[in-house]
């Protein structure tokens, strides 16, 4: 990363600013440039990351033609993309919810991939665009002017932008700087996040288990892996962290039974906060957020990072059709993107805001009813394929 540092900035007049690093702003970044607009990233230089850590994601179809549009797709080692054919949902009896990608005339349901792998394509992909300066600082003041934006940094440079695109997740600054109305609700649970070494093979299934007001996935990895996502009460949460590995297992295999056999840890074991948040708005006057700066749902449905990137192809979209005489941050512009990200934003938070509420109310009779349910949506085979349509942003 030291390059990026020590790279000169031969201009400070930029096109877009994307503020924020991670996988959205990374992509963001990228699908600007790749348009031939002139970039800046604001973007903390990390060193490499293991080859196998505990963070994944699950992408869908719309994320894979995005990375194939960007060259990313082709990019990636095979051996190391894990693709979901089936995916088994159990409730709190005996009720159970099968997809099937055969049954959906798919070729597969998502892909497992673990973290680094995407994040350092990226960041070859990004090394190699001449139009675009990585800059590893911190952006302390935003001014919004008739005919530009100004980011001023910490090192008291300031860059000069058409438009700012906020990706910097979900404690976002830019967002902060916009003034946007956020609302936030705590779920009083805890993500923990690991990989784990199964003794039976996983057939390229993904498992979900709504289990006492909690839900636990275990996805898909190559050679006998999984990644395992358990939404937890806090209490629960920090109990099971503070567990030795033998001790944690246990806790796990009394949830999943014998489906897979024994279950190893072989990763650390981290935990995450989960809330659900909404923005007011996800532009303002030569300001557009994407990614957890714009949302902000439970990850149940492992759709959170989809989401996110459909934002960024739809921004990418509107910006290559804007008209000659406006500039990237005209609001009527900024208004398209907003106007088409809306409803998908707004069904998928409802959708799994919904879920978890269904499967956190206590009592004999809710859990009579939710388990019927399950058992019923598993005999509509059309219901389960316009479901599968709409998680593949199909």
């Amino acid at each position: 990363m030291d390059g990026y540092n020590s790279r000169m900035i031969e201009s400070q007049n930029f096109q877009i600013a994307v503020v924020g690093g991670g996988l959205v702003g990374k992509t963001a970044a990228l699908a600007c440039a790749q348009l031939g607009l002139r970039v800046a990233l604001l973007a903390p230089a990390v060193s490499a990351q293991a080859a196998f850590n505990s963070r994944v994601y699950a992408l869908s179809a719309s994320a894979q033609v995005l990375f194939e549009q960007l060259r990313i797709w082709q990019a990636l080692d095979p051996a190391r993309l894990t693709p979901v054919y089936d995916m088994r949902i159990y409730g709190d009896a005996l009720a159970e919810l099968h997809f099937s990608a055969f049954q959906a005339h798919v070729p597969q349901l998502a892909w497992i991939i673990d973290a680094s792998l995407l994040e350092s394509a990226l960041d070859v992909a990004l090394r190699f665009q001449p139009n675009l300066v990585w800059l590893d600082r911190r952006a302390h003041h935003l001014s919004v002017l008739p005919e530009r934006a100004l980011l001023e940094l910490d090192d008291g440079q300031v860059l000069k932008t058409q438009l700012v695109v906020g990706a910097d997740g979900a404690q976002s600054w830019v967002r902060t700087q916009m003034g946007v109305k956020l609302e936030r609700r705590a779920y009083q649970q805890i993500g923990i996040v690991a990989n784990l070494k199964t003794e039976k093979p996983h057939r390229e299934t993904a498992y979900q288990w709504f289990h006492k007001g909690e839900i636990m996935a275990l996805l898909p990895l190559p050679e006998n892996h999984v990644s395992l996502v358990w939404s937890a009460q806090e209490q629960h949460a920090q109990a099971l962290l503070a567990l030795d590995e033998i001790a944690f297992s246990a806790e796990l295999e009394a949830v999943v039974g014998n489906r897979l056999g024994a279950l190893n840890c072989v990763s650390q074991r981290q935990g995450f906060p989960l809330s659900l948040q909404k923005v007011e708005r996800l532009i303002a006057p030569r300001v557009a957020l994407v990614g957890d700066a714009a949302h902000l749902i439970h990850p149940l449905a492992g759709q959170g990072m989809n989401l996110g990137l459909r934002d960024v192809a739809e921004l990418a979209r509107v910006l290559s059709g804007k008209e000659p005489f406006r500039d990237l941050g005209d609001m009527m512009l900024l208004r398209r993107y907003e106007r088409s990200r809306r409803e998908d934003i707004r069904k998928l938070s409802l959708a799994t805001d919904s879920l978890h509420r269904l499967f956190s109310w206590p009592g004999g009779f809710v859990r009579g009813i939710r388990n019927a349910g399950l058992t019923l949506l598993n005999q509509q085979s059309f219901i389960k394929r316009k479901l599968v349509a709409s998680a593949l942003g199909l």
